[in-house]
């Protein structure tokens, strides 16, 4: 197993955006999921693949190259966030890609991923690399600012140079089966956006059920969604292999009904190298090689860099280091 297109560089939004459609109620309440199946599926993965030296390290570059490198902490300043701005750009000590004979400004992130206080700052920094900035928004985590604030944020965000928009749905649509309430507000929170991506976070451990989860992705993607992300990374479960399997199987679904694309963002819980080829593995098996670039697939982590990198310098010098050598910053 090798990428397919193993150019950290392609990073562009070249596909044509989804452009929602009209609220099907018919095709969406006849979205299941069985998810006693879907567990036995992911429960084969880890075991299946076997990624070995020269693959593995292609690979981790790829992971690397999907990365929504982010800080959402109440402490973040200005400062950590250029120094995360400077690991985006430079993602790999030099002196292993060297030893790997890769240039090191052709490896680099998918996006920085902040909040809306810091994304003039991120701008900035990230200026002429070509890595976007992704806002969080919409009252993240929680969803529950008012409404008219929750647009404002969007375009605040917009207006100060994020490309991309992490948006939060109001969990409580899903959990009592408001579908068309669902829609509209993706739908307007994606008007907001303008020509700004909009990640559509469905907080996946609150709503209960798997069925949900694929009800809710669907909705999303109905509504205009570019990407659809698992998770905040603040609730107490976050992206897990049931949950990813069962969000793609709704992006595949809507592609063959409708012939555009659609993202897939798992965030929360993913820190460690192995973890990421599992999921590069179930993407390229699920939704096949397209999606396995950074402009249809992305990781949301903080610490999972840091991992990726320990692994390619075992690599490339057969020992492993010592995990303050690997900061983000």
């Amino acid at each position: 197993m090798t990428p397919s297109n193993s150019n950290p560089l392609v990073n562009s939004h070249s596909l044509e955006r989804n452009p929602g459609m009209d609220l099907d109620l018919d095709w969406a309440l006849s979205v299941q999921a069985n998810t006693s199946a879907i567990e036995r599926r992911c429960k084969t993965l880890p075991g299946r693949r076997s990624i070995k030296k020269i693959n593995q390290a292609a690979w981790l570059l790829k992971a690397i190259s999907c990365i929504d490198l982010t800080t959402l902490s109440g402490d973040d300043t200005k400062e950590r966030v250029r120094r995360l701005c400077r690991k985006g750009k430079f993602p790999v000590r030099s002196d292993i890609l060297n030893q790997m004979e890769i240039e090191p400004e052709t490896v680099r992130v998918g996006a920085i991923c902040v909040y809306h206080e810091m994304v003039e700052a991120a701008v900035s920094a990230l200026e002429g690399s070509g890595i976007p900035v992704a806002a969080v928004s919409t009252g993240f985590p929680a969803g529950l600012s008012p409404y008219s604030l929750r647009l404002a944020e969007i375009s605040e965000s917009v207006q100060a140079g994020a490309q991309e928009i992490d948006i939060v749905i109001s969990r409580r649509h899903v959990l009592t089966q408001n579908w068309q309430a669902l829609y509209d507000e993706m739908k307007a929170f994606r008007e907001a956006c303008g020509d700004a991506h909009v990640k559509a976070i469905l907080a996946t451990g609150e709503l209960g059920t798997l069925r949900n989860v694929a009800r809710a992705s669907m909705i999303c993607m109905m509504a205009g969604a570019d990407f659809i992300k698992t998770s905040t990374g603040k609730e107490s479960v976050n992206a897990t292999l049931p949950i990813s399997l069962t969000m793609i199987r709704q992006i595949r679904d809507y592609h063959e009904k409708t012939g555009y694309h659609v993202g897939y963002k798992p965030a929360g819980g993913i820190s460690k190298a192995k973890d990421s080829l599992i999921y590069l593995s179930l993407i390229k098996e699920e939704l096949g090689d397209r999606w396995l670039q950074p402009d249809l697939f992305r990781f949301g982590a903080s610490s999972l860099l840091g991992d990726i990198e320990r692994q390619l310098e075992h690599f490339v010098t057969g020992h492993y280091s010592a995990n303050h050598r690997h900061a983000m910053g």
